[in-house]
C-alpha cells in the first residue's frame, strides 16, 4: 500500500546500535529546515501502547509465549498507526519512527523462531500494509551492542542467538529491496551516519516536495 500524504521514514537495527541518536538528529535537521516532523517509536508511543510496552519489555513480565508476544506487538502497531502515524501523514508531515514492522518480523518471527510468513500476515494486517518510503538499517554485531548493555529490558535480555537471528533477517530484508533501504555501519561515527542519512532523505524530500507540509 502506498503511503498517503507525507513522508514515512523508519530506523531499524538491533538494540543499542544508536537508532535513538540518529532519529533525534534527523528530526532536528528537518525541523530546522522548516518541515512538520513527527518523531515516534514502537512499541509504546500511544496511550494504549504505553500499557502494551510495559507488558512486553518489563522484565517482571517474565516469559511470554512467542505467539502472545507477537500479537501484543501487532496490537501496538495497529493503535499506533491509528493514533499517531496516519493522522500525521494525512496532513503531509514527515514521520520518523524508531522501529516498525521489520522489527516484529526479525525478533518475533526469526528471533522467536515462528513461521515468518504467518507473523508477516499479522503485522501487515495490523498496519494495513502501510510501508515506509525509506528504512534506515543500522547494522552492528550484537556482541558489540546489546550484550554490552547493563540495564536490559525483557527482550534485550533474551539469549544471544535470538539477537543474531534478528540481525541476519533484517539484513535479508534490506538485500531484497535496496531501493527502500539504507544499510549503514552502526559503528561509524555519529556524524558520518547522520550525513549519509541526510543525503538519502534529501533525495526523498525532493521527490515528495509537492505532498509535504511545513
Amino acid at each position: 500500500m502506498s503511503t498517503p500524504g507525507g513522508l514515512f521514514i523508519v530506523f531499524e537495527g538491533g538494540d543499542a546500535v544508536g537508532k535513538t541518536t540518529q532519529v533525534d538528529r534527523l528530526c532536528q535537521a528537518l525541523v530546522d529546515q522548516g518541515h512538520d516532523v513527527v518523531r515516534t517509536f514502537e512499541p509504546g508511543d500511544s496511550e494504549v501502547g504505553i500499557r502494551i510496552r510495559q507488558i512486553l519489555l518489563d522484565p517482571a513480565t517474565g516469559d511470554l509465549p512467542p505467539r502472545a508476544e507477537a500479537l501484543l506487538y501487532a496490537a501496538d502497531k495497529a493503535h499506533h498507526l491509528f493514533a499517531v502515524v496516519r493522522p500525521a501523514l494525512a496532513r503531509g508531515a514527515v514521520v520518523v519512527c524508531d522501529r516498525y514492522v521489520d522489527s516484529m518480523l526479525a525478533y518475533q518471527g526469526a528471533g522467536r523462531v515462528l513461521v515468518i510468513d504467518e507473523v508477516a500476515r499479522i503485522a501487515r494486517w495490523a498496519t494495513e500494509d502501510l510501508r515506509p518510503h525509506l528504512t534506515v538499517l543500522l547494522d552492528v554485531d550484537p556482541e558489540l551492542a546489546v550484550h554490552d548493555k547493563l540495564d536490559k529490558d525483557r527482550v534485550e535480555a533474551a539469549d544471544r542467538m535470538l539477537h543474531e537471528r534478528a540481525r541476519r533477517y533484517l539484513l535479508e530484508l534490506a538485500a531484497r529491496d535496496p531501493e527502500h533501504y539504507l544499510v549503514l555501519n552502526g559503528r561509524a561515527t555519529r556524524d558520518e551516519i547522520a550525513a549519509q542519512v541526510a543525503a538519502r532523505v534529501s533525495e526523498l524530500m525532493s521527490e515528495h516536495s509537492g505532498t509535504l507540509s511545513s
